[in-house]
């Protein structure tokens, strides 16, 4: 995958101290890593780049909302995304990211892209279950949830089940309660 350059950041001529970058997420970006889960997204993402003398320090900051798929109704509804992600990046003699808050670039580097940290930042903060608002509250009127709360085995069947009992097996029933 070929690196965004938006997302370059060449820290090479930054002073130290605390830098602000500011990235507008929207499908775009995640059409780039092929992940089509959205309908749409709008996503602002605000990272604060603390460079130090052997270290810098990355907080992304991701608000916004992605139109997603209810997974009880399949109808679309906005999500809102709310996730924050800390990243330590040192100097090391090899590029080493085994540990998920800790990144060590090469002593030679002179940028840093922060592309997939992003991605990842928003992935990992959707819910794996997505349920519409409208279901929780029941405001949404749909067909589906209309077809599942007849189809839900609840106290109504079983009532049903008992009053539709032929009284000869009644009789039979107080035969087992006679001993």
């Amino acid at each position: 995958m070929k690196p965004l350059k938006a997302f370059t950041i060449p820290f090479v001529g930054l002073k130290e101290g605390v830098h602000h970058f500011e990235y507008e997420i929207d499908n775009a970006f995640f059409e780039h890593f092929e992940y089509e889960e959205f309908n749409s997204s709008k996503i602002t993402v605000v990272l604060e780049f603390v460079k130090k003398t052997t270290l810098f320090e990355l907080t992304f900051n991701a608000v916004g909302t992605i139109n997603v798929a209810c997974d009880v109704t399949n109808e679309p509804f906005d999500l809102p995304i709310e996730t924050e992600l800390d990243l330590i990046v040192k100097f090391g003699a090899e590029y080493m990211d085994d540990n998920e808050e800790i990144l060590i670039i090469p002593y030679g580097e002179y940028e840093l892209n922060v592309q997939q940290y992003i991605y990842e930042a928003i992935v990992l903060a959707v819910p794996s279950k997505r349920v519409h608002p409208g279901v929780t509250d029941g405001t949404l009127d749909s067909e589906i949830l209309e077809k599942l709360e007849e189809l839900h085995p609840g106290e109504k069947q079983q009532n049903e089940d008992t009053e539709d009992i032929d009284p000869r097996w009644n009789k039979l029933k107080n035969l087992l309660n006679d001993k």
